[in-house]
């Protein structure tokens, strides 16, 4: 089974990221783990190269990875981490299909029906356009 695990460094993505490792048992064979986590494109900016811009989503996507990574190597659970730019829930949900995973494990900062329907938010939008399974963690 291959899993994708989205993350933002948030506690939510977090919670989602032990969820995982919490119930790694409950698979045959351990799961091929793709972490990712997805930067928006920045407006274009006058005298920012691409190159000093490919290093800033870089950095930034790196820590939105770096404790869910720590906590993926604690528990020996090998991982590939991908540092993605691009619309957040579309880039997810491309690079799941793209990668062929089973299911994307993602968190969600619990809002209530009310103020999702009005805000929005990352995780409902990926339930929406995925046609893999989603599992959503609190």
């Amino acid at each position: 089974m291959k899993i994708l695990v989205a993350v933002d460094g948030s506690k939510s993505s977090l919670k989602a990221v032990q969820m995982l490792i919490d119930r790694v048992g409950w698979y045959r064979s351990r799961p091929e783990v793709e972490l990712v986590a997805v930067h928006r494109p920045l407006p274009t900016m006058r005298g920012v190269s691409k190159r000093q811009a490919d290093r800033y989503y870089a950095e930034e996507c790196e820590s939105m990875l770096a404790a869910a990574r720590k906590k993926l190597d604690g528990a020996g659970i090998a991982h590939q981490a991908r540092a993605l730019v691009g619309p957040v829930a579309e880039t997810i949900v491309r690079h799941a299909r793209d990668k062929r995973c089973d299911l994307i494990v993602i968190g969600t900062r619990g809002m209530g029906e009310l103020k999702s329907a009005l805000i929005g938010s990352i995780a409902t939008k990926v339930l929406h356009l995925s046609d893999r399974p989603v599992l959503t963690v609190k």
